[in-house]
């Protein structure tokens, strides 16, 4: 059994992502940390990440990379994904939270933005959020879609986020 370092859940051996909280449970992708002065630090990520992909053992359309941890999160095979993180009492969900993430103390709100799919093309729009959502540094306008493309800087409040897609 792989315990989960989040949830304490129990999941069964070769389980790639918790099968209770979705985090990642076991490493793809060992990393590897260099210091950084804190002028380079945006250029360098953007740099050494325009170049991966979505993992291949994920069998997801689409990845969600987040930079602060280099965690990978499937997206679920759905044309409609929102995005945000859980609160006691909420009674509506995410289908992808992002708490495990430190989505609150970035300023995620609790349904912060949805990607779509329509067709070949995915998207992603702002759900009315205070704090905002940019993609490649340009903020979002409220229920307005913005097409997206391989790579793509996705920051919600302050969660820096980029979107690979599979080529399956």
């Amino acid at each position: 059994m792989i315990i989960c370092t989040n949830c304490k859940h129990e999941n069964l051996e070769g389980t790639l992502f918790c099968g209770e909280c979705g985090i990642q449970v076991i490493d793809l992708n060992p990393i590897v940390t260099h210091n950084i002065p804190p002028e380079q630090q945006e250029q360098t990520v953007l740099k050494t990440t325009q170049h991966l992909s979505a993992p291949e053992d994920l069998n997801a359309w689409a990845a969600l990379h987040i930079v602060d941890s280099g965690q990978f999160v499937p997206l679920l095979d759905r044309d409609e994904i929102t995005l945000g993180r859980v609160s006691d009492a909420q009674p509506i969900l995410p289908d992808i939270d992002l708490t495990p993430y430190k989505a609150y103390s970035n300023g995620v709100s609790r349904l912060h933005a949805a990607l779509k799919r329509k067709g070949k093309q995915v998207v992603l729009s702002d759900l009315g959020t205070s704090n905002g959502t940019y993609v490649n540094g340009k903020r979002l306008e409220p229920n307005t879609d913005q097409p997206l493309q391989h790579g793509d800087t996705i920051v919600l409040g302050n969660l820096k986020l980029q979107i690979f897609f599979n080529n399956h």
